[in-house]
């Protein structure tokens, strides 16, 4: 089927989009490559947006993916700041904002996920203040409004991105609250007695966590501005700047009515074909074997298996990496690879959670199934490699 491909049309200018991009090239596709983004920037690394972007140890230019010499080996039509209005399987073509048709063989889904808003939010809007980060933009104008002295920061959710703003902010010398809906940070994650050792990093470093309750209102002063976060067990938090990280949602609504399968991203096989021909899906908004995986990791992994299927016209190669994510809060690393369920119990292999510093094992019937470690970098990589051969998984 390559070889009757003249077009290939990227959707999202995002990690996942130019690894895919730079796989087509790689497989030796030569034909007409269009990369889509609604973005304005070329495509960037996220993680550092959370950490040392906004501190401003990093500066916007060190977060390219590519230097200009690979951009220019892609030879790509890049249309940025253009948002993909529909996919038009019945004459294979992407529908552009603008309404411009963008005829094509194959096409590469690679649109990501944008943050969950509150539930409940007014009309208007949220007041000034308040804040989501998923992009260069939104983490510009939040390091902007940290810049002006120290701030009344709330955090809403405790997940990774969460607990990296938090760790960000009490750096800068600003007031942090963070606000958990669940009983504890990660906790569906990483189980009761890891997400309590996750926990104890903001308390460790001055942060206030206020876990079991969520938040029923935001309320603006008379300029408009944020002033109280109003949580639903009746409590109010002062507050003069909000970071809102509840989680992400997958940016399919573009695609309803196009024909493919849809349930919390794109469904696709374990080679990211999807129920239409031509068409494969990675990174964020993909869902394979039921769940999505929002990490770099697999947005790095995953394209190159796609784009090998897409090019061969059926699915010859399944992605079996094993789940692996880290993040970095308050002077520690955390690192995650495997699949916990929920009945699997966790061994500490060595170190102490206290120290923070220690590795843990998951185990299901005395089988390891995952492994979490705070500032124990080799010992959890050697675990990983164990996890990747026990699981017979290619490795990551």
């Amino acid at each position: 089927m390559s070889g009757a491909m003249r077009t290939v049309t990227v959707v999202g200018a995002s990690l996942a989009g130019l690894y895919a991009a730079l796989a087509l090239r790689d497989e030796g596709y030569d034909g007409r490559l269009v990369i889509v983004g609604d973005e304005h920037h070329r495509p960037y690394d996220r993680p550092p947006l959370s950490k040392e972007f906004l501190t401003g140890a990093l500066t916007a230019d060190r977060l390219a993916l590519a230097d200009a010499e690979e951009i220019a080996g892609l030879d790509a039509e890049w249309l940025l700041g253009t948002r993909a209005a529909a996919l038009d399987t019945a004459d294979r073509s992407v529908v552009l904002e603008s309404g411009r048709r963008l005829t094509t063989d194959g096409v590469v889904l690679a649109t990501g996920a944008a943050p969950r808003r509150l539930p409940g939010r007014p009309p208007e809007g949220p007041p000034s203040g308040v804040h989501t980060l998923r992009t260069l933009d939104d983490a510009a104008a939040l390091r902007e409004a940290l810049s002006r002295g120290q701030a009344r920061v709330v955090v809403i959710g405790a997940g990774f991105i969460g607990a990296e703003v938090a760790s960000s902010c009490a750096t800068m010398g600003h007031r942090v609250t963070v606000v958990e809906a669940a009983p504890q940070p990660l906790l569906p994650q990483l189980g009761q007695e890891m997400a309590e050792a996750c926990a104890a990093l903001h308390t460790d470093h001055g942060v206030t966590l206020l876990t079991g309750t969520g938040v029923s209102g935001l309320h603006a002063d008379t300029r408009g501005n944020v002033a109280w976060v109003e949580l639903a067990d009746g409590r109010y938090l002062p507050a003069d700047v909000v970071v809102v990280g509840v989680g992400v949602r997958p940016n399919t609504d573009w695609l309803e009515g196009s024909g493919l399968a849809l349930d919390d991203g794109v469904v696709c096989d374990r080679g990211g074909a999807t129920s239409v021909p031509g068409v494969v899906a990675a990174g964020d908004v993909a869902r394979t074997d039921g769940t999505r995986s929002e990490h770099w990791t697999s947005a790095t992994q995953q394209p190159t298996v796609a784009v090998r299927n897409l090019l061969a016209g059926t699915t010859i190669e399944t992605h079996t990496g094993l789940p692996y994510f880290w993040s970095d809060q308050y002077g520690v690393r955390v690192q995650f690879a495997g699949r916990r369920a929920p009945g699997d119990t966790v061994r500490l292999a060595e170190g102490s959670p206290e120290d923070r510093s220690f590795l843990a094992v998951y185990e299901r019937d005395g089988v390891p199934t995952a492994a979490l470690a705070m500032n124990r970098p080799r010992p959890f990589m050697r675990m990983r490699k164990e996890l990747t051969r026990a699981g017979g998984l290619a490795a990551v």
